[in-house]
């Protein structure tokens, strides 16, 4: 069983930046791809970036440019530095990973980041 360890999160105002941090329990090889999801209230959860085990990024329109995804294959780790932050940013954040022997996918608990205007 994968387990994904998420830190980082908080409350911060309208341009301002946090960094969220996400391990994984998984075996380097045995992942795909890690990446972080969001949901706001009232909506969908939806992708914000993801990395693929090549290195290969993707990010959400709303956020190219602001928002930068690393890993750190020895130690499992994915991080998301979020800068200039907006009101519209404010969602829980679920720290995504998705396994290239089963091709199960794993979530974190899940942190909340709030931006206030």
């Amino acid at each position: 069983q994968v387990q994904l360890v998420e830190s980082g999160g908080g409350l911060v105002q309208a341009g301002g930046s946090l960094r969220l941090s996400c391990a994984a329990s998984a075996r380097t090889f045995a992942i795909a791809s890690m990446g972080w999801y969001r949901q706001a209230p009232g909506k969908q959860r939806e992708l914000v970036a993801a990395i693929s085990g090549t290195g290969s990024k993707n990010y959400a329109d709303s956020v190219r440019g602001r928002f930068t995804i690393s890993r750190t294959n020895a130690k499992n780790i994915v991080d998301l530095q979020m800068d200039s932050l907006k009101p519209e940013d404010t969602a829980v954040y679920y720290c995504n990973l998705v396994s290239s022997l089963t091709s199960n996918v794993y979530w974190g608990q899940g942190t909340q980041v709030t931006v206030s205007s």
